[in-house]
């Protein structure tokens, strides 16, 4: 266990950074698959601006690296390409 004030507090901040960090991957996550399961291509429009959104807010915040967010842009910007040619 820390004995020093500065190493108490630095554990505290830690722990709601891991918080933070861990809603922020599981946001991220979940709105992936949201969007690549949908079929429809009303709904994946409207999921793909969230999703957008969502993922450019993370690799702002640095718990994307680009390369990785636009790989998934990229990733759900293809499903919705497909859905639009296909109908």
């Amino acid at each position: 266990m820390a004995h020093h004030k500065s190493a108490k507090k630095r554990i505290r901040s830690s722990e709601k950074r891991k918080k933070i960090n861990k809603m922020t991957d599981s946001k991220i996550k979940t709105v992936m698959k949201k969007t690549l399961a949908t079929s429809t291509k009303e709904e994946v429009e409207q999921l793909y601006k969230e999703a957008v959104a969502i993922i450019d807010k993370g690799a702002a915040k640095g718990r994307l690296h680009k390369n990785n967010a636009a790989r998934k842009k990229s990733r759900i910007t293809k499903h919705l390409n497909e859905l639009v040619a296909a109908k």
